[in-house]
């Protein structure tokens, strides 16, 4: 039987026992991401490339693709948080125009196709033009160094990365921002263009509520990489 993180010394290392789910409180996420055009100005790492823009309220995405007709029958996969930040995730099938979700997204940190059928154009999750999330066909899910700690965690960060293929100056920043406040920078790492791993010998604690992405720049335009893990622990 599983039991409270705090409570249970398990032989298996701790990571170990937490991804077979030994601890009843206790999950993680890993969160990776691409921008393949990273130049002279912060982006962050994510698919569609700019600065993220996080939705001001709980609002339907509409899902799409460039596909058109061809996707028709493509299951996808939409996952983050509603209205009181709690987890939600929704599949919808496309059609040839676009489908809306029935439930509404505060957050979207992540998309995939969830059935037997790829997309054959890109992905787009949206709002009012705004686009939250998407994926390529060569991927079939999003690549987003981007989360939100759900209501009733407590976030640990444990690692993070970094990686380009062009060796050049790159300039990374972890931002985070609680709720009511701004996005601050958490760690900052320059590099020119080696790959970087940090695990945390004492983690980083996270409040529930709290926006997570990196941001980079470079000295050459070019695909960067990153990512983090992260602990989740019930508050």
């Amino acid at each position: 039987m599983s039991k409270p993180i705090n409570n249970n010394q398990p032989s298996l290392s701790t990571g170990y026992a937490i991804a077979l789910g030994e601890f009843n409180d206790t999950n993680s996420i890993d969160k990776f991401g691409l921008n393949s055009s990273v130049g002279s100005s912060y982006e962050t790492i994510w698919d569609a490339g700019a600065i993220y823009a996080y939705p001001s309220s709980a609002v339907p995405m509409t899902i799409t693709s460039a596909g058109g007709a061809t996707d028709e029958g493509v299951e996808v996969t939409v996952v983050g948080l509603d209205s009181t930040y709690a987890e939600k995730t929704e599949t919808v099938t496309l059609d040839a125009t676009g489908v809306a979700t029935t439930g509404n997204f505060l957050r979207v940190f992540r998309a995939y196709t969830s059935n037997g059928q790829d997309a054959t154009g890109t992905v787009t999750i949206a709002n009012g033009g705004v686009t939250y999330a998407q994926f390529s066909v060569e991927m079939q899910q999003t690549l987003m160094a981007v989360y939100t700690i759900p209501a009733g965690k407590v976030g640990y960060l444990v690692s993070g990365n970094l990686s380009s293929q062009k060796d050049k100056d790159i300039t990374a920043k972890l931002m985070m921002r609680e709720q009511g406040g701004v996005m601050r920078t958490k760690g900052l790492v320059l590099t020119p263009g080696t790959p970087f791993q940090r695990t945390w010998a004492i983690p980083q604690r996270i409040p529930a509520k709290t926006d997570i992405e990196i941001r980079a720049k470079a000295g050459a335009t070019g695909p960067v990489a990153a990512g983090f893990e992260i602990v989740l622990v019930d508050a």
